[in-house]
């Protein structure tokens, strides 16, 4: 069984053997994969943001106080006044 060090220093070895085109290639391979997960971490932070405030919404509307849905949701109590102010 390969080593996970052993592995990457062969990657690491095989791309810079490669000519300069092959290399611009795969940096912009490289690049295509981390801009792809930073758009999806970006998305799952956004579904985890409304899905508080909908929570949140869901809490005042029951009669919760600010306070406490602030403290329960991490969401401030500026941005739950506002939701208030929405709905």
């Amino acid at each position: 069984m390969q080593e996970p060090e052993l592995g990457k220093a062969m990657s690491v070895l095989e791309f810079l053997s490669q000519d300069a085109e092959s290399r611009r290639l795969y940096e912009m391979r490289q690049k295509v994969l981390h801009d792809e997960a930073s758009s999806m971490e970006g998305a799952k932070e956004e579904g985890v943001r409304k899905g508080k405030l909908e929570v949140a919404a869901k809490m005042l509307a029951k009669g919760m106080d600010l306070e406490t849905v602030s403290e329960l949701t991490g969401i401030s109590i500026e941005e739950l006044k506002k939701l208030t102010q929405a709905h």
